[in-house]
Parts: C-alpha cells; sequence; structure tokens
C-alpha cells in the first residue's frame, strides 16, 4: 500500500530529482542504515525499539553490515515475505518521523524510500545479510563410486591419468595405489623409452616406440648423456665426474657427489679425471648403487683403475663414495653392461689377456666375482680370425641373458652369443648388417620385441631400427634423431621411487 509522501522539513526545499537507486553490490561493503525497521524485524527487536530508531547499543540508528552477498538463506521465500510484510504495514506515528536536519548531510528518509525500487533492494539484502546461513553441498570427489571411478581411470592412459591427480586427493590416492598401477600396467603393456634429441638437449623426454612423447622433464646438465639402463630410474653422465640420477616418474633429480672416497683422495686427479659410471639395482635390497671408475693418466704404464660405490637413499642419510678392490686386470669401460645388480665388463685388449674375457661387479656384495671366458678364445681358429681381421666385440643384455656381440668386419655381420644359465654360450643370432649404412661395432642390439623383433641403434646418426630375423628386413623408426636412448621400466603413475632420488 502506497502513502502520499508528506511535506518536507520547514526551511528545505523539496526534492525534485529522482531518488537514487542504489545497487545491491554497493551495499555490499558498506553501512546500511537507512532500513533500521526492517534489519529491527530480522533480529527480533520490538516494535517501538525499531520505530524510534533505537537498539540495544543506546539511541540513534542502528548501522548494520550487509554482509556478503553471496552466502545463501535457509530459505528465501521468508525474506521475500519479510520484505512484502514490511511494505503492507501501515505505518504509524512516530514511523514516520523524519530525521533532523542536524543528523547528517548524506540522511536519507525512510519516506523517500517507500516508493522507489531501491528500497526493495536494500530491504533484500538486509534480510539476507541477518537470515541464518547454510552453506550448499556440492558433490566431491570422495562421494563418487570408487569401483566405477577406478574402471573408467584404468582405461585412460599415464599421460592423462598424471594430469587427473590435481583433481583431488581421492583421485591422488587411488591412481597412487600399487594395486591400482599393476592393474594399469597389464592394460598398456606399451613399451617407453628415454630419449635425448640432437635438436634438444635441454630436455629428456619419455617416448614410445612411435615417437610420441608421453612425458618431458627439464635437463640442466651440460653435454650429459644418458646411460642405455632398464630400470625405473634414469642415469646421466660425463666423462670427466659428473653423474646425476633422475626419476622420471616423480621428476626428482639426485647430484652424485664429484669427491672421491676418503681413500682415494690422494689417488685421483680431479683437475683431469676421466671417469665411468654404471647404475643398477640390488635385487635382494631394492637399493639403486652406482659404480664409478677412474683412469688414472698413464694408468697403462704402471697406473690403476680405482673403483668406488655410492648408495642411492634420498639424502635420508649423509652418503658418500666408497672405495673398493680393484680387479687383477684393466677394463674396456665403454663395454660396460648392467644385469640384475651385477655389472660386466670385457677385459682390456693388452697382450696376455684374451680380447673375450669378462668381469664382472655384484653391487650387492660390493667385490668382483670370477672371470667369465667368452666363447671366441677357446677355439683356435675363431682367435685366430679374430686377431686378424680387427673385429670387435661388446656386451648387451637381451632378454634377461648377457650377450656378447662379436662384429665382422668381412663380411659385415654380427654374431649374438647368449650366455645360459649353466654357463656355456650359445649363438641364437647371425644379423647380416651390410644393408646398414653404418658399419661395425657402431650399430647395437638395445632389445628385443614380444614378436621376436630386434629394435638397434645406429649410435652416429642416432636412429633406430627394427630387425625382423624372419624376413631379415628392417624398419626404420619414425623418430626425431637420438642423442643418447635408454629404457623405462618404471611406471609414470608409480610414486614408490620418489624419496629414494
Amino acid at each position: 500500500m502506497d502513502f502520499p509522501a508528506p511535506d518536507p522539513p520547514p526551511g528545505r526545499r523539496p526534492c525534485a530529482r529522482r531518488p537514487r537507486v542504489v545497487s545491491s553490490r554497493r551495499l555490499k561493503s558498506t553501512p546500511a542504515p537507512r532500513t533500521r525497521a526492517l534489519v529491527a524485524q530480522a533480529q527480533g527487536q520490538s516494535a517501538d525499539q525499531a520505530s524510534d530508531g533505537t537498539s540495544a547499543r543506546g539511541e540513534g540508528p542502528q548501522v548494520v553490515s550487509s554482509g556478503p552477498l553471496n552466502s545463501t538463506p535457509a530459505t528465501e521465500e521468508h525474506a521475500m515475505a519479510v520484505v512484502e510484510q514490511a511494505e503492507d504495514q501501515t505505518p504509524d506515528q512516530p514511523s514516520d518521523r523524519r530525521l533532523a536536519p542536524g543528523q547528517g548531510r548524506h540522511a536519507v528518509y525512510p519516506w523517500r524510500l517507500r516508493s522507489t525500487p531501491a528500497r526493495r533492494a536494500r530491504m533484500m539484502v538486509q534480510v539476507l545479510a541477518q537470515t541464518k546461513t547454510i552453506r550448499r553441498k556440492r558433490p566431491r570427489c570422495r562421494e563418487l563410486n570408487l569401483d566405477a571411478l577406478r574402471h573408467v581411470l584404468l582405461l585412460l592412459p599415464a599421460k592423462d591419468l598424471c594430469r587427473l591427480r590435481a583433481v583431488c586427493q581421492t583421485w591422488r590416492s587411488t591412481t597412487s595405489d600399487p594395486i591400482f598401477i599393476t592393474s594399469h600396467e597389464s592394460r598398456h603393456p606399451g613399451l617407453l623409452l628415454l630419449a635425448k634429441f640432437k635438436d634438444d638437449k635441454t630436455h629428456i623426454h619419455v617416448v614410445d616406440l612411435s615417437g610420441r612423447i608421453v612425458k618431458t622433464m627439464k635437463d640442466t646438465s651440460v653435454n650429459h648423456f644418458l646411460m642405455f639402463t632398464r630400470l625405473s630410474l634414469a642415469c646421466l653422465s660425463t666423462d670427466w665426474n659428473r653423474c646425476r640420477v633422475i626419476n622420471p616418474a616423480t621428476g626428482a633429480v639426485h647430484i652424485l657427489p664429484q669427491d672421491p672416497a676418503p681413500e682415494h683422495v690422494k689417488r685421483v686427479n680431479l683437475s683431469n679425471p676421466y671417469t665411468f659410471f654404471a647404475l643398477g639395482r640390488v635385487a635382494s635390497s631394492g637399493e639403486y648403487k652406482v659404480l664409478r671408475m677412474f683412469n688414472r693418466i698413464g694408468f697403462l704404464d704402471l697406473g690403476e683403475q680405482l673403483f668406488e660405490v655410492y648408495t642411492i637413499n634420498g639424502g635420508t642419510t649423509p652418503a658418500r663414495w666408497r672405495g673398493r678392490q680393484s680387479p687383477e686386470c684393466f677394463i674396456e669401460t665403454r663395454t660396460g653392461v648392467v644385469i640384475d645388480g651385477v655389472v660386466y665388463f670385457l677385459a682390456l685388449g693388452v697382450i696376455g689377456v684374451p680380447p673375450d674375457q669378462i668381469m664382472s661387479f655384484d653391487l650387492g656384495s660390493e667385490e668382483w666375482r670370477r672371470n667369465i671366458t667368452g666363447p671366441i678364445s677357446p677355439n683356435e681358429q675363431a682367435m685366430e680370425r679374430y686377431l686378424s681381421r680387427w673385429d670387435q666385440l661388446a656386451l648387451a643384455e637381451l632378454k634377461g641373458y648377457l650377450v656378447l656381440v662379436y662384429y665382422h668386419q668381412y663380411p659385415c655381420a654380427m654374431d649374438l652369443w647368449f650366455l645360459t644359465e649353466n654357463e656355456t654360450w650359445v649363438k641364437k643370432y647371425s644379423i647380416q648388417i651390410v644393408k646398414i649404412p653404418i658399419y661395425g661395432f657402431q650399430v647395437k642390439p638395445l632389445f628385443f620385441l614380444n614378436d621376436g623383433r630386434l629394435v638397434l641403434y645406429q649410435i652416429p646418426i642416432g636412429t633406430l631400427l627394427i630387425y625382423n630375423p624372419e624376413t631379415i628386413t628392417y624398419e626404420d623408426l619414425r623418430m626425431r634423431l637420438l642423442d643418447s636412448v635408454g629404457m623405462f621400466t618404471g611406471s609414470l603413475l608409480s610414486m614408490e621411487q620418489g624419496d629414494k632420488v
């Protein structure tokens, strides 16, 4: 019900302007003393206190903050009812009493707000601010069906799951569960490689055989090459005593110290070192250890090769290099390969030492094992042919076996000798590499695929080839040129080894 507006106070001209509409956004951060009757009703005050403009704190208009507008009232219907009831009330004296002229230049009279849209908005804001609020619940991740969630997440690749871990704690714990990781690996059995490309040596990429990049990590090292390993960790090293271990799943980096073991301090020339590193995992304890070898200058002339071991333990306890005994003869560093926690080397080709003699160092016991004789030296004709043709030998791991790679220069071929469980050598493959534009030992066998094809790495060019022994054909993998390559046998979802690096 609308009432005619009373006359203005004596001595003041009637206002000809339209009353200014005050938005609720502006009322959010300013006091609201103008609708004290409505506020008093919402707060449960008496009608006399509301009409007199007094409160329990004393005389004068009550100033009430409008409160946050994003609060949700217990019922908006109640707020609307209060507003409509206030509009329909017949104002009796002294509720229509005007403010005295001296109460402030910006004082607004209730009678001026009664017939304006701002009055309704202002009253609504005050009611919403003073009404008891209840937060609206939104569905959370833990309220979803966990069985259905696991089923859907198992269908996604590891690259997408790494992103979805940031959604909530439930999704992170679900995708980090060892049972979930094992199930995901069985559903996605694709082989992953660790690669540094020739056109991008500042990053380490996790790629599949199709060349698709699954994950990229920043590499701040300088001139570090990626060692070929078959682990859930990666090792980057140089020839001048620089080495770091990276966890591709978590991105953690462990930089190994350059200082030698205490027993080798006065026997190593750190100003011009020549080093070799090998990373392996001890199956019995699960520890990751690094073997370092120092080649002293002029080691062939009454020199020596020094060996040290370092355990990757995540920095929980101070770790240092530990000096270990050197073997009885010199080793060829570039032939090192790690299989089941044992590092194998070929002996250096000197007078009196067979070229296929293999020495091994056990990372678990940190001791040298007995030497292994290869398949060439027992055969006099094979030994004579090897010495006369300048053939080359190398070591590799294929199908979990130690393999002696015998490169023939004329004709250009590559024989693969497997060391069986009863310590006998069996030649299983003889690959003609004359069709490959890179000759000799520059072609390195990496691993076998499930269908029996062999992946070869052309070191100088940086390309990967797939050799089919049945059809004797080669297939070039469409991938960017590689600077160095390794294998990643872990899972990108695994958080288990994050504390160890």
